[in-house]
């Protein structure tokens, strides 16, 4: 699905382009996807843990649970060995759902997922991660480029949605 032009991801409904800005005590990266299924659809790819590394290249490990108060741990082919354990702040069924890591004051990372229905019976896709906090700029040269994670997750959830 690449088209070449440094890992863009290319879909019927044009590129998968994730986006990144960063400020000393702040990184965002964003990315959003149109996808042929509903909210519906996309949401139980979305919440059912026990099933996402399967279709999930961004991936290598998943458990918990996406209830709001729960906790979800992951491993990542970025960071082998390492568990990164996330708390379900924020859990609106079909539409938005929130991911918190950390403390607020010294470095906290937040995603959000959004789904919002199209009139053409389509969704668009939008995940979010905020990265704040005074150790931030310590910690920024360890980061990851997200963008062609996200975007890479977004081609991979789009795929999955759309197949069956």
């Amino acid at each position: 699905m690449s088209d070449g032009s440094g890992g863009q991801v290319m879909t019927d409904q044009g590129p998968i382009l994730a986006t990144m800005t960063k400020t000393a005590f702040r990184q965002e990266c964003s990315v959003s996807a149109v996808i042929s299924a509903t909210p519906e659809k996309i949401w139980r790819l979305l919440t059912d843990v026990s099933d996402m590394v399967r279709w999930n290249s961004t991936l290598t490990s998943m458990e918990g649970t996406t209830e709001l108060g729960g906790t979800v741990k992951m491993r990542v082919p970025e960071a082998p060995g390492r568990v990164f354990a996330v708390r379900v702040t924020k859990h609106v069924p079909n539409r938005e759902m929130v991911w918190t890591q950390g403390n607020r004051v010294m470095f906290l990372g937040v995603r959000t997922y959004r789904l919002t229905p199209n009139p053409d019976d389509t969704t668009t896709f939008q995940m979010t991660e905020i990265f704040s906090g005074l150790m931030l700029p310590l910690a920024a040269g360890r980061l990851p480029d997200f963008r062609p994670i996200f975007e890479r997750y977004a081609a991979d959830l789009k795929s999955e949605a759309e197949a069956s």
